[in-house]
């Protein structure tokens, strides 16, 4: 994964880390966002029913937490980019 230079120099200045520390945090970020809807819903629901959590608590509590939460974006085809232009 590239890592932005400018993102990583600003990042190492304003939390006073190493350039490389700045890019290991921001790659760890990039990676945590990066799971898909799906991954997040099934580790989710794993993690909760661990904790003795019902379906419908469960579910609700995912739903609201999809709205909160950056989640990485559907891998698209080229005709569905283009759907999304031109209609």
């Amino acid at each position: 994964m590239s890592v932005d230079p400018t993102l990583v120099a600003h990042v190492a200045a304003t939390a006073g880390l190493s350039a490389t520390e700045a890019a290991r945090v921001i790659e760890d970020v990039l990676a945590f966002h990066a799971e898909p809807v799906e991954a997040y819903v099934v580790r989710r629901h794993a993690e909760l029913k661990t904790f003795g959590a019902r379906n419908p608590e469960i579910f609700a509590r995912i739903a609201g937490e999809l709205g909160d939460r950056v989640v990485a974006a559907p891998r698209l085809t080229e005709r569905q980019l283009r759907r999304l232009v031109y209609g």
